[in-house]
């Protein structure tokens, strides 16, 4: 005895490709309003396969996105400017051109962290 449903006049066969596509009748399609680019959910049951409209994910207000991104992060630290980031930045990148020329076999200068332009001054010359 089948489970599966007798074969009507209105059923139609397709076939599986070898990148295991299927083509869905244009009329069942057309009935359903699936359109190209159709987002379908693939659901393994008794009877064989189920396909179903994939639920739209609703979008959250770009306030709720950015908490929700926060409380994933979980960063408790203290908030930090641009400005000593670049500086940051800018000390990091000495420290490393010098710690090169000291295996390098040239002669490095010392560290003079005082003497590190600050980023806007670094900046103003660069233009």
């Amino acid at each position: 005895m089948s489970v599966l449903p007798q074969q009507s006049p209105a059923m139609q066969t397709t076939t599986l490709s070898s990148k295991g596509q299927v083509i869905i009748p244009k009329t069942l399609r057309a009935a359903l309003r699936w359109a190209p680019g159709t987002q379908l959910e693939v659901h393994d049951t008794p009877e064989g396969v189920l396909l179903r409209p994939a639920a739209l994910a609703t979008k959250a207000s770009l306030p709720e996105g950015l908490a929700a991104i926060r409380r994933r992060v979980a960063y408790a630290g203290p908030t930090v400017s641009l400005e000593d980031m670049d500086a940051a930045v800018l000390r990091l990148a000495v420290q490393a051109a010098q710690g090169a020329r000291a295996t390098s076999g040239t002669k490095a200068t010392p560290r003079q962290d005082a003497q590190t332009p600050a980023p806007a001054a670094a900046r103003k010359r660069a233009r």
